[in-house]
């Protein structure tokens, strides 16, 4: 997934800090709801041997692993049953190409047996991090620095099934990736398509969860490319969430390597928490790889508006630079 930076401005975000009010959609007659975030985010990441890159002095350079951590989302959901249809629109500072965009533009049809189809522009089912800023537990992403497994919007069409505790779905895209970054496919089939399938157990605050996602030879992919992701997370006290990811993706020679993810959030008091990660990324055929140790403390200001502080470092081997440090602040205001 394309991660490129910027600073937000902060004067929005801070006039946002004086609500207090609870966040929650915002209801805006019987069917149809708004609701959507602001963040913004400083951060630097510093290489041995290299210069570094700070978002505040040189915006237009992606910081490894530091994803979309400023982004603004609205979203519309318009609910008229069976038919759930939701819009949102989405800005990325200086994501070269997509800086403002439809990000969603689906429609689902609910059969009421536990029986789904949607048809649209949607976020791939791939990846225990999610692809959204404010449901992130830290500001940086644990993969991506060179293998970039987990993919991001497409368009096609899904089936989802759920009975009880079960749930599984396939789908059949444009693309799984996408040589336009992370906010929409390639947006043809003549050349090549994507297929993703998953399956999820959920019961007990247990979640496992297991997917493959193929995108065939043709126009940008010069090989098939395919990916199994497995994750699990848990909630094992009412203050500790664990949680636990491997990725392999098979891109062909130079894309083909594994990801892999060990996670805790720790409530310390109702507003203040902090997310522990230990994550690795490694190139087949003896590429580079890394170990990235994570912590990030975040304090809720309000139930609207939270605050995280982010320290990682790397750990490289057969690569340019022996290690790195990261350094990210961070706020989301809820809507």
């Amino acid at each position: 997934m394309s991660k490129h930076l910027t600073l937000l401005a902060g004067c929005a975000v801070t006039a946002l800090a004086l609500v207090s009010n609870a966040s929650a959609d915002v209801k805006l007659n019987d069917n149809i709801t708004l609701s959507g975030y602001a963040a913004g985010a400083y951060m630097n990441y510093k290489a041995t041997g290299t210069p570094g890159v700070d978002s505040l002095f040189d915006a237009s350079k992606p910081i490894p692993g530091g994803g979309d951590a400023n982004d603004l989302l609205t979203k519309f959901t318009f609910n008229y049953k069976p038919v759930t249809t939701v819009i949102s629109f989405n800005y990325f500072p200086n994501l070269t190409g997509s800086e403002f965009t439809v990000l969603d533009a689906y429609a689902t049809y609910d059969f009421g047996n536990g029986f789904s189809i949607t048809g649209g522009k949607f976020l791939s089912y791939m990846g225990y991090e999610s692809f959204y800023p404010a449901s992130m537990d830290q500001i940086s992403y644990a993969d991506g620095d060179f293998l970039a497994p987990i993919p991001g919007y497409h368009t096609g069409v899904h089936m989802d099934y759920t009975q009880g505790a079960i749930s599984t779905g396939v789908a059949a895209l444009d693309s799984v990736y996408s040589p336009y970054g992370p906010t929409k496919g390639d947006g043809e089939l003549k050349h090549n398509a994507g297929f993703e399938g998953y399956v999820t157990y959920s019961a007990n605050g247990l979640t496992l969860w297991g997917g493959v996602a193929h995108d065939t030879k043709g126009g940008f992919e010069v090989h098939s490319v395919t990916t199994v992701d497995v994750w699990s997370s848990y909630q094992a006290t009412k203050d500790a969430r664990l949680g636990a990811e491997f990725v392999s993706k098979d891109g062909g020679p130079g894309a083909k390597g594994t990801n892999w993810i060990a996670f805790m959030d720790y409530s310390f008091s109702p507003t203040v928490s902090s997310a522990f990660r230990v994550s690795g990324e490694e190139m087949a055929d003896g590429g580079p790889k890394f170990t990235k140790y994570t912590i990030c403390p975040a304090l809720a200001v309000t139930p609207a508006l939270s605050v995280r502080v982010e320290y990682s470092y790397y750990s490289y081997s057969n690569y340019t630079s022996s290690s790195a440090n990261f350094i990210g602040i961070q706020s989301i205001f809820k809507f």
